[in-house]
């Protein structure tokens, strides 16, 4: 199958574009850009840098992939912005690509949708089915782990991390990180409690959402702490694997200055 590139569009001839990929009206792709099989890219979008894209991705128009990182430090260096399959990138959203802080790499998985004028910054790792609602804002360096919802206008806090079938609520400021399965709100963000319908809707089953709502009355209501949360729950029966990644998180954003557990790493 054939690429289709519309004749207003600048595609420099060292980029490589795989079967089947469309490029808009009025784009800009770079010689570093290499776009998989089944891509359709609206106009008007400009992809820079060292930059991959995976297959069958819908990149809507006036986005921005692969922009150096708004980071004072930066000098130039050939970081990269790698992007999975099956993603949708809506209207105005800008991916940056990465400093040399970490592994030089800032990257977005499977199946995840960005709405609308979204912002992920340098260095940030988004694993899979992850939402991002409208006017989203990541600083440097978050972390947000699969099946993730961030609805409109949430402003997470460099270094931060999100949990795996969280649910933050639109508006919300998040400063320090948010363990898995759980739902925060406010300025700053808080757990206020369990993801119930996430949870439901991805399968978990009712024992794990009784222990893990077990879990969060014990550590923020009665505020017992991580090691006598683990142990009363050890005590009261199986552990289910849920559980343990929840504990475990907690443990690691202990270990945080900030409640922030990759500030170590920071630090480093």
């Amino acid at each position: 199958m054939s690429v289709t590139i519309a004749h207003t569009a600048v595609v420099d001839p060292r980029a490589q574009l795989g079967d089947d990929v469309r490029v808009g009206h009025f784009c800009l792709i770079g010689p570093h850009a290499r776009i998989g099989a089944g891509t359709h890219i609206e106009n008007h979008v400009t992809i820079m840098g060292h930059t991959t894209i995976g297959e069958n991705n819908h990149i809507f128009p006036n986005v921005v992939i692969g922009g150096e990182p708004q980071d004072l430090s930066y000098q130039g260096s050939p970081t990269q912005v790698i992007i999975g399959d099956g993603n949708v990138i809506r209207e105005g959203c800008t991916i940056n690509r990465a400093t040399e802080k970490e592994d030089g790499i800032t990257s977005i998985g499977d199946h995840c949708y960005l709405m609308a004028y979204a912002h992920v910054a340098h260095d940030c790792r988004l694993s899979d089915r992850i939402v991002m609602a409208n006017n989203c804002m990541l600083g440097g360096h978050v972390h947000i782990d699969h099946d993730a919802i961030l609805s409109g206008g949430v402003a997470v806090h460099h270094y931060a991390s999100i949990g795996a079938y969280c649910f933050i609520s639109g508006l919300s400021r998040v400063k320090q990180d948010v363990p898995p399965y759980m739902l925060a709100e406010g300025s700053p963000a808080r757990p206020r409690t369990v993801n119930v319908v996430g949870l439901k809707r991805n399968d978990f089953s009712n024992d794990e959402i009784r222990v893990i709502t077990e879990a969060f009355k014990l550590y923020y209501r009665r505020s017992v702490g991580v090691t006598e949360t683990r142990q009363r729950l050890l005590e009261s029966g199986p552990i289910q694997p849920s559980l343990l990644r929840l504990l475990d998180f907690l443990d690691h954003q202990t270990g945080g200055k900030n409640g922030r557990g990759r500030d170590r790493r920071k630090a480093a």
